[in-house]
């Protein structure tokens, strides 16, 4: 490979470092825009007005910024076995559209057989969110409100839109705005025994059909006959899921929902339908809370670990390795940009098992560089020139380096497949951090190598063995 053609892989490669490293920490580079935005020219009368860079925050989990983990049991008592899943995925669809109503971002909530797991990173009431999650799905329909009243909401409507809060609190009646152009009916989710999933015999598209028992036969039959050419609204938990239009009058207690759905949105209806349907209560028999304090603390005994372990590195591989150590610390330090834009970009959930996993693929990482380098030394000493050395210890490294990696990456995700959420994120970070030490242990160490090692001085030979 030619030397200009190295020389512009190595300058893509240091912009991309460059970025990675300001989206990682744009604190700096933010101060520096604001010094530069208010410097005045003496001779000019102009001020340069260059843009923040956005501050994205790391996805921290309840360990690091405290928080709350529950543990819940459902009682399926009443629910048959082959819905079991159905009936759990759709209680924890409901969870997670209530913590996140609560105020809480991004919450997980995963299932492990009859139990839901549900993690609350940030909450600062844990019994008020508590409280929220116990509720029973509630699921109900709703009719369409006169046609004079929804007209009053829509007139209402239109008159404070654009206009700030305090303009909205002087209108008379403004509270009409807030209102829902449907009205609560005696169909609610007691009387919907089932809903599943079916398609359309001529177009193929998916449906969700729906079944009453002998009760709501009659409401549903009742409710149709009178909205005919009206939407009739599904709600659970007040939040509205679907609106289908009645097209005629429905008898027997069959139902079908249609409309230009995927599949997908059609098996998420169906299970929230019967998580509303279900008599499904969920009770609380773990609840663990990590305070804030107690999660900075971790955090910054993290951080300091971190930066710890990575000079002792560096000085490594300085002592060591000298010339290509310095290489191979630069290298190090574009994947700790590179592997924290990602964990922003993506984002990941940091805790402190998935800080382990980082800190240990950076040791991986390293690792590369140091095979690398110890049997291009072997090379060297069995007489070879500098390049034609690092070709051969490249390609005898190799096959360690790519076995090692494999063979972490392979245990990384099946951990991510079966085990629990600090386990998922020990896995996750490691499998990340493993793919891009790669890259920059092999690809962006070994073009630096190839840029610097030709026209070397013999006098300063002995810093690049």
């Amino acid at each position: 490979m030619s030397k200009k053609k190295i020389s512009t892989i190595l300058i893509i490669i240091f912009i991309l470092a460059i970025f990675a490293g300001i989206l990682s920490y744009p604190k700096y580079f933010n101060l520096g825009v604001d010094y530069i935005n208010n410097f005045k020219f003496p001779l000019f009368n102009f001020q340069i007005r260059l843009p923040h860079f956005p501050e994205v925050p790391f996805k921290l989990g309840l360990d690091l910024q405290g928080g709350a983990h529950l543990v819940y049991t459902a009682d399926l008592k009443n629910v048959e076995r082959k819905d079991y899943s159905s009936a759990m995925e759709g209680l924890r669809d409901v969870i997670e559209r209530r913590v996140n109503l609560f105020g809480v971002k991004e919450p997980v909530v995963q299932i492990q057989g009859e139990k839901l797991i549900v993690e609350l990173a940030g909450v600062v009431d844990p019994a008020k969110a508590i409280e929220e999650i116990g509720k029973t799905p509630f699921l109900e329909f709703r009719e369409p409100k006169s046609e004079e009243e929804i007209k009053k909401i829509e007139e209402k409507r239109k008159e404070i839109e654009g206009k700030s809060e305090e303009e909205i609190k002087k209108i008379e009646n403004w509270q009409l705005a807030l209102e829902e152009p449907f009205q609560s009916t005696s169909l609610t989710g007691k009387y919907l025994e089932k809903a599943e999933l079916g398609f359309d015999q001529n177009t193929s598209q998916p449906l969700v059909l729906l079944q009453f028992n002998d009760e709501g036969s009659k409401i549903f039959e009742e409710l149709t006959e009178k909205n005919v050419g009206k939407p009739l609204a599904i709600y659970i938990d007040e939040i509205i899921i679907s609106a289908p239009v009645v097209q005629e009058k429905i008898s027997g207690g069959r139902a079908q929902i249609s409309g230009d759905f995927s599949i997908q949105v059609a098996k998420e209806l169906v299970q929230n339908l019967n998580a509303g349907a279900l008599p499904v209560p969920i009770k609380l028999i773990s609840q663990q809370t990590v305070g804030p304090i107690l999660g900075k603390t971790s955090l910054e005994q993290s951080l300091k670990a971190g930066i710890l372990g990575f000079l002792a590195i560096l000085l490594f591989m300085l002592i060591f390795y000298r010339i290509p150590g310095i290489f191979a610390s630069i290298s190090l330090l574009i994947y700790i940009a590179l592997i924290s834009s990602l964990f922003k970009l993506i984002p990941v959930t940091l805790t402190l098992a998935g800080i382990a996993g980082f800190l240990l693929s950076m040791g991986m990482a390293v690792d590369a560089n140091i095979l690398i380098f110890s049997r291009t030394r072997e090379e060297l000493r069995a007489g070879k020139s500098y390049l034609i050395s690092m070709e051969d210890g490249f390609k005898r490294a190799w096959p360690a380096i790519r076995d090692g990696n494999f063979t972490t990456i392979l245990v990384g995700l099946i951990l991510f497949a079966f085990g629990t959420s600090f386990v998922k994120g020990f896995a996750f970070t490691l499998v990340i951090g493993n793919l891009v030490g790669m890259f920059t242990s092999i690809f962006i160490t070994n073009n630096l190598l190839r840029f610097f090692s030709r026209e070397k001085s013999k006098k300063w030979l002995w810093l690049w063995r």
